[in-house]
């Protein structure tokens, strides 16, 4: 095996305009920054950039994209970052979205050298549109084709002079992967050391696959919003916590849970050791805790929300495709996630609005197919007033028939017997009250 060790410049250069880039990371955790702030220092342009989103504004990615450097993304979810989304409005950036177990298992067949493989996730769903559906087993699947990459950028804890990388945390996310799907591996590493001085038996990414090593110090600044969490964006109030609460009731001691993003974050701040729950976060976590006082993610894992968390004890790291591999194989048991439209036929919408720039799909198809139990947490309205809970979804399917549970900050409801049906009522709310901000028809057992 023969590794190449340069600098941050000297890797840079290695890639060329119009090639595809596959770049690791989970917003800027396990994202090899220094590279691709070097690479928008190039005069390279026309990249087609895959990758789970572009970062955030300014940074790595996204500072490629301000300078122009990127023509195409295909990843999962760029709406937390407003430049993709004002770029792609303006036509200057091409935009292909994928779910993100999806994302991640598409760059694991490209490597193993697999033609496509079929998945439920996505299924019936505008994703799906002009791809080949078939029903195996009795269920909708739809081929997704492998993706590659003329170059892969990724970033590991520690590496060996014959390239063999660990990571650290939840740093691993999509480049393990990311590292089997290229023709030229670039890897930016915390630390160099001597062959030998790694334990075979924690050694995630072999060396026969790594070209180039770089060595390049984490900096707070290099982590954007993650670097610390005072920097969380989490938002609390009396309607949300009451959400969660209800949420919380509906776990049972021995659960494996997955928390999207948003309200179902702080159901993990209210779980304690006597719940025996635990937390799975998509990005490569099992055994998620809750966010530490101080602190951020040069010192503690990150969850989907891109949170600093602590770590339970007996929690575990792992990939991005091993993550959803969980999910999508049923190893999950309930998942709460959020939600703009549910209605009477357990139908869930919660990752499009028409003419709205809503550039993200992330986990969320996944999500919804996988896990045995599908809890629903949201605001009973939109901010003008309009029901989410609906006689028939009008925006775009997440998938259909699926979901379990509805919390809101009015009630509880749940499917039986295939009917919406209130019951449990949150405090200080009547069922007048949600009859008459509902448009879904619904019982009522209380």
């Amino acid at each position: 095996m023969t590794v190449t060790i340069l600098s941050v410049d000297q890797a840079a250069v290695l890639v060329k305009s119009g090639q595809t880039v596959i770049v690791g990371g989970f917003g800027v955790t396990g994202y090899p920054t220094r590279i691709l702030n070097a690479l928008a220092d190039t005069d390279v342009t026309n990249l087609t950039y895959i990758s789970n989103n572009v970062g955030e504004p300014g940074i790595g990615g996204g500072l490629l994209l301000r300078r122009g450097r990127i023509s195409k993304a295909i990843g999962s979810f760029f709406t937390s970052n407003r430049e993709a989304v004002e770029a792609h409005l303006a036509g200057d950036l091409e935009v292909e979205l994928i779910p993100q177990g999806d994302l991640a298992e598409a760059l694991r067949a490209g490597g193993a050298g697999i033609g496509g493989y079929y998945t439920p996730t996505g299924a019936g769903t505008e994703l799906a549109t002009g791809r080949e559906t078939r029903i195996i087993d009795g269920i909708p699947m739809v081929l997704v084709k492998p993706l590659r990459g003329d170059v892969a950028l990724i970033r590991a804890w520690k590496a060996d002079r014959a390239g063999n990388l660990q990571y650290r945390m939840t740093e691993n996310n999509f480049n393990q992967a990311a590292a089997t799907a290229a023709d030229l591996v670039i890897a930016e590493v915390e630390h160099i050391v001597e062959v030998g001085d790694l334990d075979p038996n924690f050694i995630h990414t072999p060396g026969c696959l790594v070209d180039v090593l770089v060595e390049s110090k984490l900096e707070p600044s290099m982590l954007g919003s993650s670097a610390d969490v005072a920097g969380s964006r989490k938002k609390v109030d009396v309607a949300r916590m009451a959400i969660a609460r209800a949420a919380l009731d509906e776990l049972r001691p021995g659960e494996v849970v997955n928390l999207g993003v948003g309200i179902p974050t702080l159901v993990a701040d209210l779980i304690t050791a006597e719940h025996r729950i635990t937390l799975h976060s998509e990005n490569g976590m099992l055994g998620v805790g809750p966010e530490p006082e101080t602190g951020g993610a040069m010192d503690y894992p990150i969850n989907a929300s891109k949170v600093p968390v602590t770590a339970m004890p007996g929690a575990s790291y792992f990939d991005s495709a091993t993550s959803f591999a969980l999910i999508r194989g049923g190893h999950i048991d309930t998942a709460i996630i959020g939600g703009l439209q549910v209605d009477e036929q357990a139908n869930l919408a919660n990752w499009a609005i028409p003419g709205k720039p809503l550039l993200g799909v992330g986990g969320a198809m996944d999500l919804a197919i996988g896990a045995r139990r599908l809890i629903i947490a949201m605001t009973h309205n939109d901010r003008d007033g309009s029901s989410k809970l609906v006689p028939d979804c009008t925006l775009p399917l997440t998938a259909a028939g699926v979901v379990d549970v509805v919390i809101t900050e009015l009630g509880v409801f749940k499917f039986r017997n295939g009917r919406l049906t209130l019951v449990k009522l949150q405090p200080g709310h009547s069922v007048e009250e949600i009859q008459q901000h509902t448009e879904a028809d619904f019982d009522i057992d209380l």
